[in-house]
């Protein structure tokens, strides 16, 4: 079952916006070297995402692949901020990311 554009399109700028958010405060964290693995992933996430909606918007004809491997960085975004889940920001991003991987994941198949 293929869901509409529209829907994803708001679930991933969601994510986006929740990766900005989650990157934002972990760089004005004290040992941000410790957090470089979260940082890199929530960068990947948030740019793919952005594609992905974007690619809905302009109706690519590479869509279901772009949605596809932003379902798995999703999850993997997810997988990354669940190690840090005592950071509000990250519990709650983890949460936005899964919920991304599983809405991209449907818009794949």
């Amino acid at each position: 079952m293929q869901m509409n554009f529209e829907e994803c399109i708001k679930v991933c700028i969601e994510c986006m916006e929740s990766c900005n958010k989650c990157y934002d405060a972990f760089l004005r964290e004290e040992n941000v070297k410790m957090l470089t693995e979260c940082i890199r992933t929530l960068r990947e996430c948030a740019d793919i995402c952005a594609l992905a909606a974007k690619s809905m918007q302009t109706n690519s004809p590479f869509i279901y692949q772009i949605c596809h491997l932003c379902s798995e960085i999703c999850q993997a975004c997810g997988d990354t901020c669940n190690k840090h889940e005592h950071h509000q920001h990250c519990k709650e991003c983890a949460e936005v990311c899964y919920r991304c991987a599983e809405t991209c994941r449907m818009m794949a198949v």
